[in-house]
């Protein structure tokens, strides 16, 4: 994972070029929302820029999927059909991480979102997401707990089957190299 935070103005330029044509692919996911607008907040902020590399180079495949005028922001969310492909694997959290005594996963979800500067999805943000299409009709993807809920050792993941949204429970200390997490990032 990069340490720095910036990519180069080659990244950048080649960022910026995958994100626009994905953008132009799937106008249904933002209607209204004009690319040269989205771009120009994207390069004032090069850590944002740097958080959509991230989310790109683990598979995620962001895309911009609503603009909120009172704050005059984009949200991205990870659009792969599966839970992103380098992200899979990752039990809940640091807690549950450090809870297991052997074959621990290489990292935990909340770790690993923070460390990219994006946040997991919600519940509700992750049925707002499936309201643009069909995603991981094969995959799991870990959702934001509640704290009552990880108090009790218990972590939330969702997925889509049979036309259907589902919400279900683990121990957060799981890890299957079907789930991943799905990620949010407002620029």
């Amino acid at each position: 994972m990069n340490t720095k935070k910036k990519l180069s103005p080659e990244q950048s330029k080649e960022l910026l070029k995958v994100l626009k044509t994905r953008f132009e692919k799937n106008m249904k996911r933002h209607k209204g929302i004009e690319w040269e607008k989205v771009q120009k907040k994207l390069e004032a902020h090069p850590a944002k820029l740097w958080s959509l590399e991230e989310m790109e180079s683990s598979g995620g495949e962001p895309d911009v999927v609503a603009f909120d005028k009172k704050t005059n922001e984009y949200t991205f969310m990870d659009c792969s059909e599966e839970s992103p492909k380098g992200r899979r694997s990752f039990c809940y959290d640091h807690d549950a991480l450090h809870s297991r005594k052997e074959h621990k996963p290489k990292n935990s979800a909340l770790e690993a979102a923070a460390e990219m500067g994006i946040d997991i999805l919600t519940e509700e943000q992750y049925r707002q997401l499936q309201e643009l299409g069909e995603f991981d009709l094969k995959t799991s993807s870990w959702i934001k707990t509640s704290a009552n809920i990880r108090e009790l050792g218990g972590a939330l993941f969702c997925d889509r089957r049979y036309d259907t949204v589902f919400l279900y429970h683990n121990g957060a200390e799981s890890y299957y190299a079907a789930r991943g997490f799905r990620g949010l990032l407002k620029v």
